[in-house]
């Protein structure tokens, strides 16, 4: 079992940063792909960055590219998430979660999920 527990999360200017934390308690997360998805009401959960077991594949939604960042740092089992120039759109409840996959983009292939963060960019 991994626990996951972000943090990080809160209200910020459209054009402001947040850094995203992510604990893992528990086994190991370093056998596994992580990633980070968001959530927002009526709306099903999706990816924003995924990397992989090793750190050496990273995928980032077309929404956060260019403006984002995903890392790991598997001795402190810590998942991290950098986002630049915030956007209105970027308000959702952002989740970490685990796999025992080395790498996958699917959501159903992620076993261990974090209770969510809460972003809220305003304008």
């Amino acid at each position: 079992q991994v626990q996951l527990v972000e943090s990080g999360g809160g209200l910020v200017q459209a054009g402001g940063s947040l850094r995203l934390s992510c604990a893992a308690s528990g086994r190991t997360f370093s056998g596994g792909a992580v990633a980070w998805f968001r959530q927002t009401p009526g709306k099903e959960r999706e990816i924003v960055a995924s990397i992989s077991r090793s750190g050496s594949t990273i995928f980032y939604a077309d929404s956060v590219k260019g403006r984002s960042t995903i890392s790991r740092d598997n001795a402190k089992n810590t998942l991290y998430l950098q986002i630049n120039t915030l956007k209105p759109e970027d308000t959702a409840v952002y989740y970490c979660a685990a796999s025992r996959a080395s790498y996958t983009l699917d959501v159903r292939r992620y076993e261990y999920w974090g209770q969510g963060t809460q972003v809220t960019v305003s304008s």
